[in-house]
């Protein structure tokens, strides 16, 4: 059974999220602010997170980075805001997904469902580094240096980069990349999401580095 820490302040909400999970059979843990919750995971090492947007203590932005610098994690993050800009900051802290308030226990569960079994398809990086136009890749230790300098990529991000990697100059669509990084069939949803992912991987790793192809995708330029 996947384990599943719930870092949500609105105990009503989080008694409810816990209670569908369970019911479901996963493994539930739940935190209610901030600095509890980043202890929380550190100490039990969830399999995903479903985290809250705002926090008392430390928001959810916060939490998100410091849980994933300490190691990769699927995050699902709620939030109340249903701005894009909102929905690219948390996605370019480290989250995978993102559920706007007021949403279905149903969607939740399909969602949480698809991260699981995303990081259970995820495509094996290319072991030991790998160096392609000014990036070097290292899929062993998931650390990734541009034109010599280490730069921090999200899970999400660094599995993109991984897929552009191993195949420089080849058009990409969007619906091979959610297949292949997100582990679903895409829709115009998703696109959205893996265009999200992308305009934070060019903001780290040079904007000329990834093509856009119209209509299609995207074409890493080595």
């Amino acid at each position: 059974m996947a384990l599943i820490c719930i870092i949500e302040d609105e105990q009503v909400i989080a008694n409810a999220v816990a209670s569908r999970l369970r019911g479901e059979g996963f493994e539930v843990e739940i935190a209610h602010d901030g600095l509890e919750g980043v202890a929380l995971c550190e100490r039990v090492r969830p399999d995903l997170i479903v985290l809250d947007r705002m926090l008392p203590g430390l928001d959810g932005l916060e939490v998100c980075r410091r849980v994933q610098a300490s190691r990769p994690v699927p995050v699902l993050m709620l939030t109340a805001l249903d701005a894009e800009e909102d929905m690219l900051v948390g996605l370019g802290v480290g989250a995978d997904d993102y559920l706007t308030k007021p949403f279905s226990a149903r969607e939740l569960v399909a969602r949480i469902r698809v991260l699981l079994r995303r990081v259970e398809l995820r495509p094996p990086a290319p072991e030991g580094p790998r160096a392609v136009g000014g990036v070097e890749l290292d899929g062993t230790t998931r650390r990734v240096r541009i034109d010599g300098d280490e730069v921090h990529l999200t899970p999400t991000e660094f599995d993109l980069l991984a897929l552009f990697v191993a195949r420089p100059g080849a058009v990409l669509s969007r619906d091979h990349l959610i297949a292949e990084v997100r582990g679903w069939k895409g829709d115009s949803s998703g696109h959205r999401t893996v265009d999200s992912h992308i305009r934070g991987l060019r903001a780290k790793v040079g904007a000329e580095r990834i093509r856009t192809v119209h209509g299609i995708g995207y074409a890493f330029e080595a």
